[in-house]
């Protein structure tokens, strides 16, 4: 399934060199700061509509959307390849805007979507894990799938889905990751161990011995508290000796 053209039109405003006081009153206009670049092109810092770019980013092609990018009079296909959101809010930060050239190759990431319920789940009582969630691409951006399907219905325990296994057009699409990557597999489900007396006394008796070094250590100061003298008496002082004596 190939990605698709949004019919909204980006439009983007220039604005200042960047700096946090200006990115500040961008964001305080309603509008997102954001830096378009590529195809051979200056840098240009501009402003756009983050209502423009949610429905992008919402979409189902999502940030690997070709769009028009309207600036400064004039027309071009942009992708977006960067944003940041605020983490509390989940607001709009900053975007980087590639333009993009409908003739020349790129190299994007794909998302994998599983379907259907694995064998090893359903018969074998494990569980499901995705080990891969996207695949690096290289094709024209006309021909970027919006997203792959991996059918995982026939996955027992000790098979494996791989890259190689995914049903990709490769005649269009030069998948990048290795094709031996592993993408889903079926794991069984750790049970927890309860301690017994009986594996309690097995671990004890497996537990590794007190060092010789230390023991000999322990075995020198007890022979040496055993040959040290007695501690003295503590002599009393004359004025209490007289005092026993005239009793």
């Amino acid at each position: 399934m190939a990605t698709t053209e949004m019919e909204t039109l980006v439009e983007a405003q220039p604005r200042q060199a960047d700096g946090k006081n200006v990115a500040r009153r961008v964001r305080k206009s309603g509008k997102v700061p954001a830096v378009v670049y590529g195809a051979g092109q200056p840098a240009v810092s501009v402003s756009v509509d983050p209502k423009q770019i949610a429905r992008i980013l919402q979409s189902a092609s999502g940030y690997n959307t070709i769009f028009d990018l309207q600036l400064e009079g004039e027309r071009t296909k942009a992708m977006i390849v960067d944003w940041q959101y605020e983490p509390i809010k989940g607001a709009l930060l900053h975007l980087d805007l590639k333009r993009i050239a409908m003739d020349q190759r790129l190299t994007v990431e794909v998302p994998i979507v599983l379907k259907g319920e694995a064998a090893g789940v359903k018969q074998q009582g494990g569980i499901l894990d995705q080990v891969l969630r996207q695949v690096e691409l290289e094709c024209l951006p006309g021909d970027i799938p919006s997203h792959i399907e991996a059918d995982v219905s026939h996955l027992a325990f000790g098979h494996v889905l791989r890259v190689s296994d995914l049903a990709i057009d490769r005649s269009k699409v030069k998948v990048l990751t290795p094709a031996e990557q592993a993408v889903a597999h079926v794991t069984s489900v750790k049970e927890e161990v309860v301690a017994t007396p009986e594996t309690a006394a097995a671990e004890a008796a497996a537990a590794p011995a007190e060092p010789e070094v230390i023991k000999k250590g322990k075995q020198e100061a007890e022979e040496g508290a055993e040959a040290a003298p007695e501690k003295a008496e503590k002599p009393e002082k004359p004025e209490k000796a007289e005092k026993k004596e005239k009793k």
